[in-house]
């Protein structure tokens, strides 16, 4: 009766600690995501007569490529990976003992019409293989903005995208740091030359959850399965 007791209550919290290891989904207006505003700009002081005003200078080859916190860039994701693995191995082991029955004076040596004449041998063999290979594409364009512009220029991009479906969400998120000479003067960038990119595309939703694999499955999976 006790064991009984002690069980249900530890079941209990067994099964709750692994629904509570399942990903939480994905919402929208993520703050590690979430658009930065452009700093405000000064008013333009009064037109004090001159040719030149403060605050309308422009640079003589400049163009509109983005370069300030809260610029646009559009990204053109361009993602292709492909991977593939294979492993092979081979052992093999084999072992032999005998002895031979003595003989005295002439005659075998045996007890009871047994002899000391002994034999073994082994053989033992593995064989293993395994091949896994993985293919992704990831193709469209994304809006992002402008987080950080670092001391070198180098700007520090973020964004996300979302699209409510009839049967849940997809997202797309990015974040990575770009060169601004790598900006066309379009200002569209591909995602191939986006350093330390993080880009996450998946989604919530009916079809989203079928293709995971519950709790109950994912323990029996687990390293914690003694079996």
């Amino acid at each position: 009766m006790n064991v009984r007791k002690l069980t249900l209550p530890l079941g209990v919290v067994v099964l709750s600690v692994l629904a509570g290891c399942n990903a939480q989904n994905a919402k929208p207006n993520d703050p590690a995501y979430a658009p930065v505003t452009s700093q405000e700009m000064n008013p333009p002081r009064e037109n004090n007569g001159s040719i030149y005003q403060p605050g309308y200078e422009m640079a003589l080859y400049g163009d509109r490529r983005a370069h300030r916190v809260g610029d646009i860039i559009v990204i053109n994701l361009e993602e292709t990976t492909q991977s593939s693995k294979s492993t092979s191995s081979t052992a093999s082991k084999s072992s032999s003992a005998s002895i031979s029955n003595p003989t005295i004076l002439g005659s075998a040596f045996g007890v009871g019409g047994l002899t000391l004449e002994t034999g073994l041998s082994s053989d033992s063999s593995f064989d293993g293989s395994g091949d896994a290979s993985q293919q992704n594409n990831l193709a469209g364009t994304i809006a992002v903005t402008v987080s950080e512009v670092m001391p070198n220029g180098v700007m520090r991009v973020r964004g996300e995208k979302w699209l409510t479906l009839s049967e849940g969400d997809e997202y797309i998120r990015i974040t990575g740091l770009i060169r601004p000479e790598d900006v066309t003067p379009e200002n569209e960038i591909s995602s191939t030359r986006i350093a330390d990119a993080r880009i996450s595309y998946s989604g919530n939703g009916q079809v989203q959850n079928a293709s995971v694999m519950g709790w109950l499955g994912k323990f029996f999976m687990s390293a914690l399965w003694p079996l």
